[in-house]
């Protein structure tokens, strides 16, 4: 499980000093309503398929 999770949206506020996110849960969605092919089809930059 990732210990740190970097966020660059400086507005949103959970968006804490030195662009990490103080959230407790994060909610990753595909765009196309079934499994992502790719990372352009998620709101995750670091999404790669299994």
């Amino acid at each position: 499980m990732a210990q740190d999770v970097l966020c660059e949206v400086n507005n949103c506020s959970y968006w804490a000093k030195g662009n990490k996110c103080s959230a407790e849960q994060i909610y990753v969605v595909s765009h196309t309503g079934k499994s992502a092919d790719t990372q352009a089809e998620t709101d995750c930059k670091t999404f790669e398929p299994s």
